[in-house]
């Protein structure tokens, strides 16, 4: 399991490098790095961004985050495809789907939500200028996994657009 997740962060850092290079070369897909609370990260650093050549359309988010209390480490990895979608060019409506990694050192996690990894949905807002500059979004994320369902989570993130 340990080999499997370090694999999908080398191909994600992979991905993204391949991606800046294309960049250089003309691409000018929208990319995001922002910093969430709530959301299925709980405390995550992000990376997101938009497939095609255009700020709206869809796209992928990657991050990690996690905490560490007393002998326990809770690391997660949120992996997800999204769609934005908006009129304006800066306030998007934004729906996504995608499954949470979860690595948990306490030996009795309890019944908690975040023992196992986790699927989540996202349902919400941003705020993404044309041209780059800061970045701002607010989403309800319901998270779901094996024995639980919350619908009324929700997640806040404040970075930068690129």
């Amino acid at each position: 399991m340990r080999k499997m997740k370090m694999l999908l962060v080398a191909s994600m850092l992979i991905g993204m490098n391949v991606n800046a290079q294309s960049t250089a070369s003309g691409t000018d897909a929208t990319k995001v790095v922002f910093f969430e609370v709530g959301g299925p990260g709980l405390i995550s650093v992000n990376y997101d961004m938009r497939f095609g050549k255009t700020n709206d359309g869809f796209g992928f988010r990657a991050g990690f985050g996690g905490w560490s209390l007393k002998n326990s480490k809770l690391l997660l990895i949120p992996l997800g495809l999204n769609y934005i979608t908006g009129k304006n060019g800066r306030d998007y409506f934004e729906v996504g789907a995608g499954s949470t990694i979860v690595s948990n050192s306490d030996k009795d996690p309890g019944d908690g939500p975040f023992k196992n990894s986790f699927g989540f949905i996202s349902l919400g807002y941003r705020k993404q200028p044309v041209d780059g500059g800061y970045f701002f979004k607010a989403a309800l994320v319901p998270v779901f996994g094996k024995g639980f369902f919350w619908p009324y989570y929700a997640g806040v993130g404040f970075g930068y657009a690129f």
